[in-house]
């Protein structure tokens, strides 16, 4: 476990945590040590001369006291390497998280890592705090003990050593089972969080299905599942701490019958097998400890585990001398992308002067989007290059490539925070005119004047007490902050009402004011004005050109120029 701590915590944080083990072993070695002096205190006070105990009873107060500096100072640094590594685990598993392909992201991983960043880091560094230090000592504390008997009497010692062999085959048969079982509830575990995501998230459709009373019933399946899962971690965990209790009763039966058999043929004294007898007590203690610790630290491991498999995933490569671009055009080069079995983009080639627009139409499924992620290098390509001013994106840092890219997307997230702080989040350092200037040009004035808390209204989280209008606006007047030369738009305005997607579009036309800009859209308002228009169908484009030559062409561009007039 320690081993796969320090490798989920990596190099910049596995230093201190290897001081603090060696600190903590340091400390269980002294505190089975200690106990050695106990034999020479019995063997004075069982003799004729119970005096000579004193000099021993002082050497064993001393260690004892050396040993209680050790363990404050050794869960002194536990506790503190722990809230230190909490802080640093959460900093490296977001700076790993974002730098995942988005594809990485599905429905379960969202679920899963939703509760590996809430419990599962803190319990994962609980370790440090409130595990590690008895865990250590479990193991090494009768280790000592073992060491200081075979010492004292070679026979007895011997007995106890061949014990150590069989408690840890219990220990780690115990564990492989509980294990197992862990792992079963944790993947119950997870399914369940994301039924009760999914649940939430259908309350629209099953109110308006008038079924807010009934059960859903594959919560249900999912949550009955789960405490299956659970019932058989409690059997399995049970079935190890018996089998550990009777063992280690079995050896100190037995070191109590070969005591009473040396003793009575005069090999050993009777203090020395008093002395041995109450180390034998003293190193059960910890030994049954295990059971309950053991557990807690499965539970841990198991998180570890999880968090390794995520920070082991590999982030898109970063190249090692990344390349800026001269200019700001794109350019899409025989570019293949498959999504699992599926290829989304066959071969497509297009390019899209700097400073020009470009107006990416079709079908849903036709891998509009995908050509948004792919110039942001959400995704690599399996074939072909994408190009930001001649520069292939993959030989670019990911900071020079967003610092060129602003994006409004349909869905728009906003950070539970105030209006401003949102709008910041394009330019932090930018000064209140920017700000203002950026809002009034978005149109978003007109929604701050009107709400009571102005500029410090909270929007709530993901911008839930907005209306999709106004997130639109905050997302525009970001992007206008931000002042990227290359502007990606999605579907920014197809779920808009018509005074809302006026007033949209004016801040879009601001923000695609000399810049390069890829747009992919529905309604066809924003279409017309773009400088060149490709429908892509299937993987790839049908057609290319002005509007007003796809018209003339009266192809399937100019199907959906009629479709969409019509429905509108």
């Amino acid at each position: 476990m320690i081993r796969m701590l320090l490798r989920v915590l990596g190099d910049e944080y596995a230093r201190p945590l290897r001081r603090t083990v060696a600190l903590m072993t340091a400390t269980a070695v002294a505190e089975g040590l200690s106990y050695a002096l106990l034999v020479p205190v019995l063997r004075a006070l069982f003799g004729s001369t119970p005096g000579e105990a004193v000099p021993w009873l002082v050497a064993f107060g001393v260690a004892v006291a050396l040993y209680a500096a050790l363990r404050y100072f050794s869960d002194l640094s536990g506790f503190r390497v722990g809230i230190s590594l909490l802080r640093g685990m959460y900093h490296r598993l977001g700076g790993h998280l974002a730098r995942l392909p988005i594809g990485w992201y599905d429905a379960r991983r969202v679920g899963q890592v939703s509760v590996l960043a809430g419990e599962g880091v803190l319990q994962a560094m609980s370790v440090i705090a409130h595990l590690l230090s008895p865990f250590i000592a479990a193991g090494v504390t009768p280790l000592t003990i073992v060491a200081v008997m075979l010492a004292f009497n070679w026979q007895m010692g011997l007995a106890a050593l061949v014990a150590v062999p069989v408690v840890a085959a219990i220990q780690v048969w115990s564990g492989r089972s509980v294990a197992a079982a862990d792992a079963r509830t944790a993947e119950r575990g997870h399914e369940a969080t994301g039924r009760v995501i999914e649940y939430l998230q259908a309350q629209p459709v099953l109110r308006a299905g008038g079924r807010t009373h009934e059960r859903f019933r594959l919560l249900d399946d999912s949550l009955r599942e789960l405490q299956r899962a659970a019932r058989r971690t409690v059997l399995s965990a049970l079935s190890g701490a018996v089998a550990m209790t009777l063992t280690v009763q079995a050896v100190f039966t037995a070191l109590l019958v070969l005591g009473a058999y040396l003793a009575l043929g005069g090999g050993i004294g009777v203090a020395e097998v008093l002395a041995v007898l109450v180390l034998a007590a003293r190193s059960a203690d910890p030994l049954l400890s295990l059971s309950d610790i053991g557990g807690k630290v499965r539970g841990a491991r198991a998180e570890l585990a999880r968090l390794d498999a995520v920070l082991r995933t590999e982030p898109l490569p970063e190249p090692r001398e990344p390349a800026l671009p001269g200019s700001h055009d794109l350019e899409f080069e025989s570019v293949t992308f498959r999504h699992g079995e599926r290829t989304v983009l066959d071969e497509v080639s297009l390019s899209v002067p700097q400073g020009q627009r470009l107006a990416v139409v079709g079908p849903s499924g036709a891998g509009k989007s995908t050509l948004l992620q792919l110039l942001a290098r959400f995704y690599d390509v399996d074939a072909g290059a994408v190009r930001l001013g001649g520069v292939d994106v993959r030989a670019m840092s990911s900071e020079a490539l967003m610092e060129r890219i602003s994006f409004v997307f349909q869905d728009v997230y906003l950070f539970d925070g105030t209006i401003e702080e949102n709008v910041r989040l394009g330019r932090p350092d930018a000064d209140d005119a920017d700000v203002r200037a950026a809002a009034t040009a978005a149109r978003l004035d007109e929604v701050i004047e009107r709400l009571p808390g102005g500029w410090a209204t909270n929007v709530g989280e993901g911008g839930a007490l907005l209306s999709g209008g106004e997130r639109q606006r905050v997302s525009i007047a970001r992007a206008l902050l931000k002042d990227a030369p290359i502007v990606l738009l999605d579907e920014v305005t197809s779920a808009l009402d018509p005074v809302n997607e006026a007033a949209v579009h004016q801040g879009i036309e601001h923000l695609m004011a000399g810049r390069t800009v890829v747009m992919v859209a529905h309604r066809m308002r924003t279409v017309r004005r773009a400088d060149r228009i490709v429908f892509l169908d299937d993987g790839g484009i049908v057609e290319e050109g002005g509007h007003d030559e796809l018209l003339r062409r009266d192809g399937r561009y100019a199907a959906f120029w009629n479709v969409s007039l019509n429905s509108s």
